[in-house]
């Protein structure tokens, strides 16, 4: 489990004064970012020349609303881990209170094929750290 705290800023949000949907995905991107950083991987995830991991499926629930000023956590989790790809779980709450969940698919594949393969070992080891 990794967690992310985050303040709900005025750009945000829309004119009904909730967060603008899709902000929930960038927020759940930066705790995903956060994770796969703090597994120290021998080779820059980001920016490699061998692979990418692109999110080949998305969805997201809303639950409460979360507005401006409010102040946020975002738990993102390892719900399945494959060879090849990997699902991750984020819950986003309120204090106590439930407000959306989201997941994600991601998948390695290979940079000029873009045919999938095989994730490295220690992206791997460092998934299995956060396994629901």
């Amino acid at each position: 489990m990794h967690e992310l705290k985050r303040k709900i800023n005025f750009f945000d949000c829309d004119p009904a004064g909730i967060i603008f949907y899709s902000r929930i995905f960038e927020f759940c991107h930066s705790a995903y970012e956060e994770m796969i950083s703090s597994f120290n991987l021998k080779e820059n995830y980001w920016m490699n020349e061998k692979y990418v991991v692109p999110i080949i499926h998305s969805e997201s629930e809303y639950v409460k609303p979360i507005k401006y000023g409010d102040e946020i956590t975002i738990v993102v989790q390892v719900s399945q881990l494959r060879d090849s790809s990997f699902e991750l779980t984020y819950t986003i709450k309120r204090d106590k209170t439930l407000c959306s969940h989201v997941k994600t698919v991601h998948v390695f594949v290979d940079k000029k094929s873009w045919k999938k393969k095989e994730m490295c070992n220690d992206l791997k080891e460092g998934l299995k750290r956060h396994i629901i």
